[in-house]
């Protein structure tokens, strides 16, 4: 499902990225972990396709993203993989049926269908009664669980997280890390989850630890 093979990554004179080598397969939820500065987020930021590497090759459910233009891999990025962030990063202008439908919108794929879907992932998430409430009148909780539906509305493949618990209490927490376990099981989901969190980490099927910009065995 991800294949990464040497991949490295250099800001000026310090590299960040030492020839990380990664494999997840599908279905797995694997977390990324290691202590700030380790070169995490640049690695998920890398396979997301949202920032360049300098050497290397990531293979995508069987795609080389190094051969596509520019428009072929925001639509490649905006139908196969869903992004959850710590700071739900969800535009406060809108509801949360809203932001949840947007990227469905730029795919253009019919607009019913869009709604149908927004619709029946924020039951699932137990949001029906906060279809029509802005950001600012949800929860933390709430709020990261749009940004969760609003990964999952082109039914991606891959879900890449960057610490998704952060900003959560405890609660909220345990109830998000048991809800990509029920999302892989009832969709198959591709999990990979950047995060300080070690129960989540201990949840996971598998644990990457990183180290000064390699992989540690």
């Amino acid at each position: 499902m991800i294949k990464a093979d040497n991949i490295t990554k250099s800001f000026g004179n310090l590299q960040v990225l030492k020839g990380i080598d990664l494999h997840i397969k599908e279905g797995e939820i694997v977390s990324v972990v290691g202590a700030s500065g380790a070169g995490k987020t640049t690695l998920l930021q890398i396979i997301g396709t949202l920032m360049k590497k300098d050497s290397g090759v990531v293979l995508i459910s069987g795609s080389n993203i190094d051969t596509m233009k520019e428009k072929q891999l925001a639509r490649f990025r905006n139908q196969s993989i869903g992004f959850v962030f710590q700071f739900h990063h969800l535009l406060p202008e809108f509801t949360a049926f809203e932001n949840v439908c947007i990227p469905g919108y730029i795919s253009k794929r019919p607009r019913r269908d869009v709604e149908t879907v927004a619709g029946e992932l924020l039951g699932f998430l137990g949001l029906t009664n906060r279809l029509n409430h802005k950001p600012s009148e949800l929860s933390g909780g709430e709020q990261q669980r749009v940004a969760v539906a609003r990964a999952l509305i082109n039914n991606p493949s891959i879900i890449l997280a960057d610490e998704p618990s952060g900003n959560l209490d405890s609660q909220n927490k345990k109830e998000l890390h048991e809800l990509f376990f029920r999302l892989r099981e009832k969709f198959n989901h591709t999990f990979m989850i950047v995060t300080h969190d070690k129960e989540l980490a201990g949840m996971s099927d598998r644990m990457i630890q990183l180290k000064d910009g390699i992989v540690l065995q």
